[in-house]
């Protein structure tokens, strides 16, 4: 392999390794999107029991949506958390300072962040079916472009995040966890851009979560997914990458002339 190829597979292994001993980190992998599935599943049974069966199919709607947003949402985390991990452990500025580029370490991240998720989707998918009979393969070759638009998303969202990491250091935590939900009502996960305000609709528009969470009520209700609605996402993304991608290399190179990166290792 290159000398980039070995370095982005000895920082995937790494974090792999993580996983090898530490019950909690291998528990957290499913302990919350298993809660959210169960919370968001017996809402909508309740619902169909007290409401006409012409809503009866709900469950397959909400559920659907649950599970499209948690892939969306690890894809941020599993970019942004490492990195964070690293700041807690001081070793930020080791591998700084390593031969390690940038963009390898993201790519590292970003390979990990795909093992995560699918060991995620698989375990939800299997739920899903057990409890509510919904499957994901109801969905048929319209699930994977609605995934990988997701996950450009997420991995858009996660750059972003840590180059606020890397700008504003520990000060910045915070919004890795509030900066996903300030995306999710404006995606309309879990109704229809309709719903919102007609002065936020635009805005809701900008997203290309958006049109993935239409698209999927879409191959629910009518079976066949809107090819236009996937294009516009996947068109959305590449900006939001190139966006996200020239704001974590102005904010590390702000970060370095200010001498924060100095500080990352032992603040």
């Amino acid at each position: 392999m290159t000398p980039s190829l070995n370095r982005i597979y000895a920082m995937f292994l790494r974090y792999l390794y993580l996983h090898q001993r530490s019950l909690p980190r291998n528990l957290e992998i499913i302990f919350w999107p298993v809660m959210d599935l169960m919370v968001w599943g017996f809402v909508t049974l309740y619902l169909q029991q007290i409401t006409s069966s012409a809503v009866g199919g709900i469950v397959v709607f909400l559920i659907g949506a649950m599970i499209f947003w948690d892939i969306l949402y690890r894809a941020q985390q599993t970019i942004s958390i490492p990195f964070m991990e690293d700041q807690w452990a001081r070793n930020t500025l080791n591998l700084l300072i390593s031969p390690l580029r940038f963009w390898e370490w993201m790519t590292a991240m970003i390979c990990y962040g795909v093992v995560k998720i699918t060991v995620i989707v698989a375990v939800l998918a299997v739920l899903a079916w057990q409890f509510y009979h919904y499957s994901i393969g109801s969905l048929g070759f319209s699930f994977m472009p609605m995934v990988v638009n997701l996950l450009l998303f997420g991995w858009a969202l996660g750059i972003f995040t840590t180059g606020l990491l890397l700008f504003w250091g520990h000060t910045a935590e915070a919004l890795i966890w509030g900066i996903p939900f300030l995306v999710q009502p404006l995606s309309a996960v879990f109704y229809p851009v309709s719903v919102l305000p007609v002065w936020l609709q635009p805005v809701s528009r900008m997203l290309p979560s958006t049109y993935i969470f239409e698209g999927m009520r879409g191959v629910i209700q009518n079976g066949t997914l809107d090819a236009t609605l996937v294009w516009s996402a996947f068109g959305l993304n590449l900006i939001y990458l190139s966006l996200a991608g020239f704001s974590l290399r102005w904010m590390l190179s702000k970060a370095r002339q200010a001498g924060r990166l100095s500080r990352l290792g032992s603040d």
